[in-house]
């Protein structure tokens, strides 16, 4: 690994079906415990045609080693909310929370889409670079960036803390326990 890794953003078929894949390896379903537990993972599957979308709306940030997507962190439009089913919960919380004194709903947000790293290249300092990356490419359009992160994810919880997102809710749904956190640039 002494090759240069890009923090980029998706411009191809190929980067998008790269993290279709890394998702796949990484989705709840697909890990043993242990491995939920040690490494972390991530609860939603997309597909081509909704990535692509995604992508068109807003640049899903990723890093590359050798040609390869090594890590992602895609960008949430709240337009995409209901493409998601599994995401409806999320936002059914988002609208009720007050945050600095105004509802939620009318602040400039989005929503950070999910964020993975390989096995192989975690610990190096990625998940901090894809977010400076999301900071910088959105900071103008956006005043906060909002994700949930399952309580039981505790190397997720750890990360999203270390770049600056900050718990504002916690709630439970069919699948898990969840922080929403967010992460104000403002």
């Amino acid at each position: 690994m002494h090759d240069v890794i890009t923090i980029e953003t998706a411009n191809s078929v190929s980067d998008l079906e790269q993290i279709i894949d890394l998702q796949a390896k990484n989705h709840y379903l697909s890990i043993n415990n242990d491995t939920k537990t040690e490494q972390g993972f991530v609860t939603v599957k997309h597909n081509l045609d909704l990535l692509t979308k995604m992508n068109n709306v807003a640049k899903q940030v990723i890093a590359k080693h050798n040609n390869n997507v090594v890590g992602f962190a895609l960008v949430m439009p709240k337009e995409f909310k209901s493409l998601i089913p599994i995401l409806e919960p999320m936002f059914n919380e988002l609208e009720k929370i007050q945050y600095n004194g105004k509802n939620l709903s009318t602040l400039n947000y989005y929503v950070m889409g999910q964020i993975c790293v390989d096995i192989n290249y975690r610990g190096i300092g990625l998940v901090d670079k894809m977010y400076a990356k999301h900071k910088e490419l959105l900071k103008k359009q956006f005043d906060l960036c909002v994700t949930e992160i399952a309580t039981s994810n505790l190397r997720s919880i750890k990360a999203h803390e270390r770049v600056g997102f900050k718990t504002v809710k916690q709630y439970k749904d069919a699948t898990h326990e969840w922080n929403i956190v967010i992460w104000d640039w403002s």
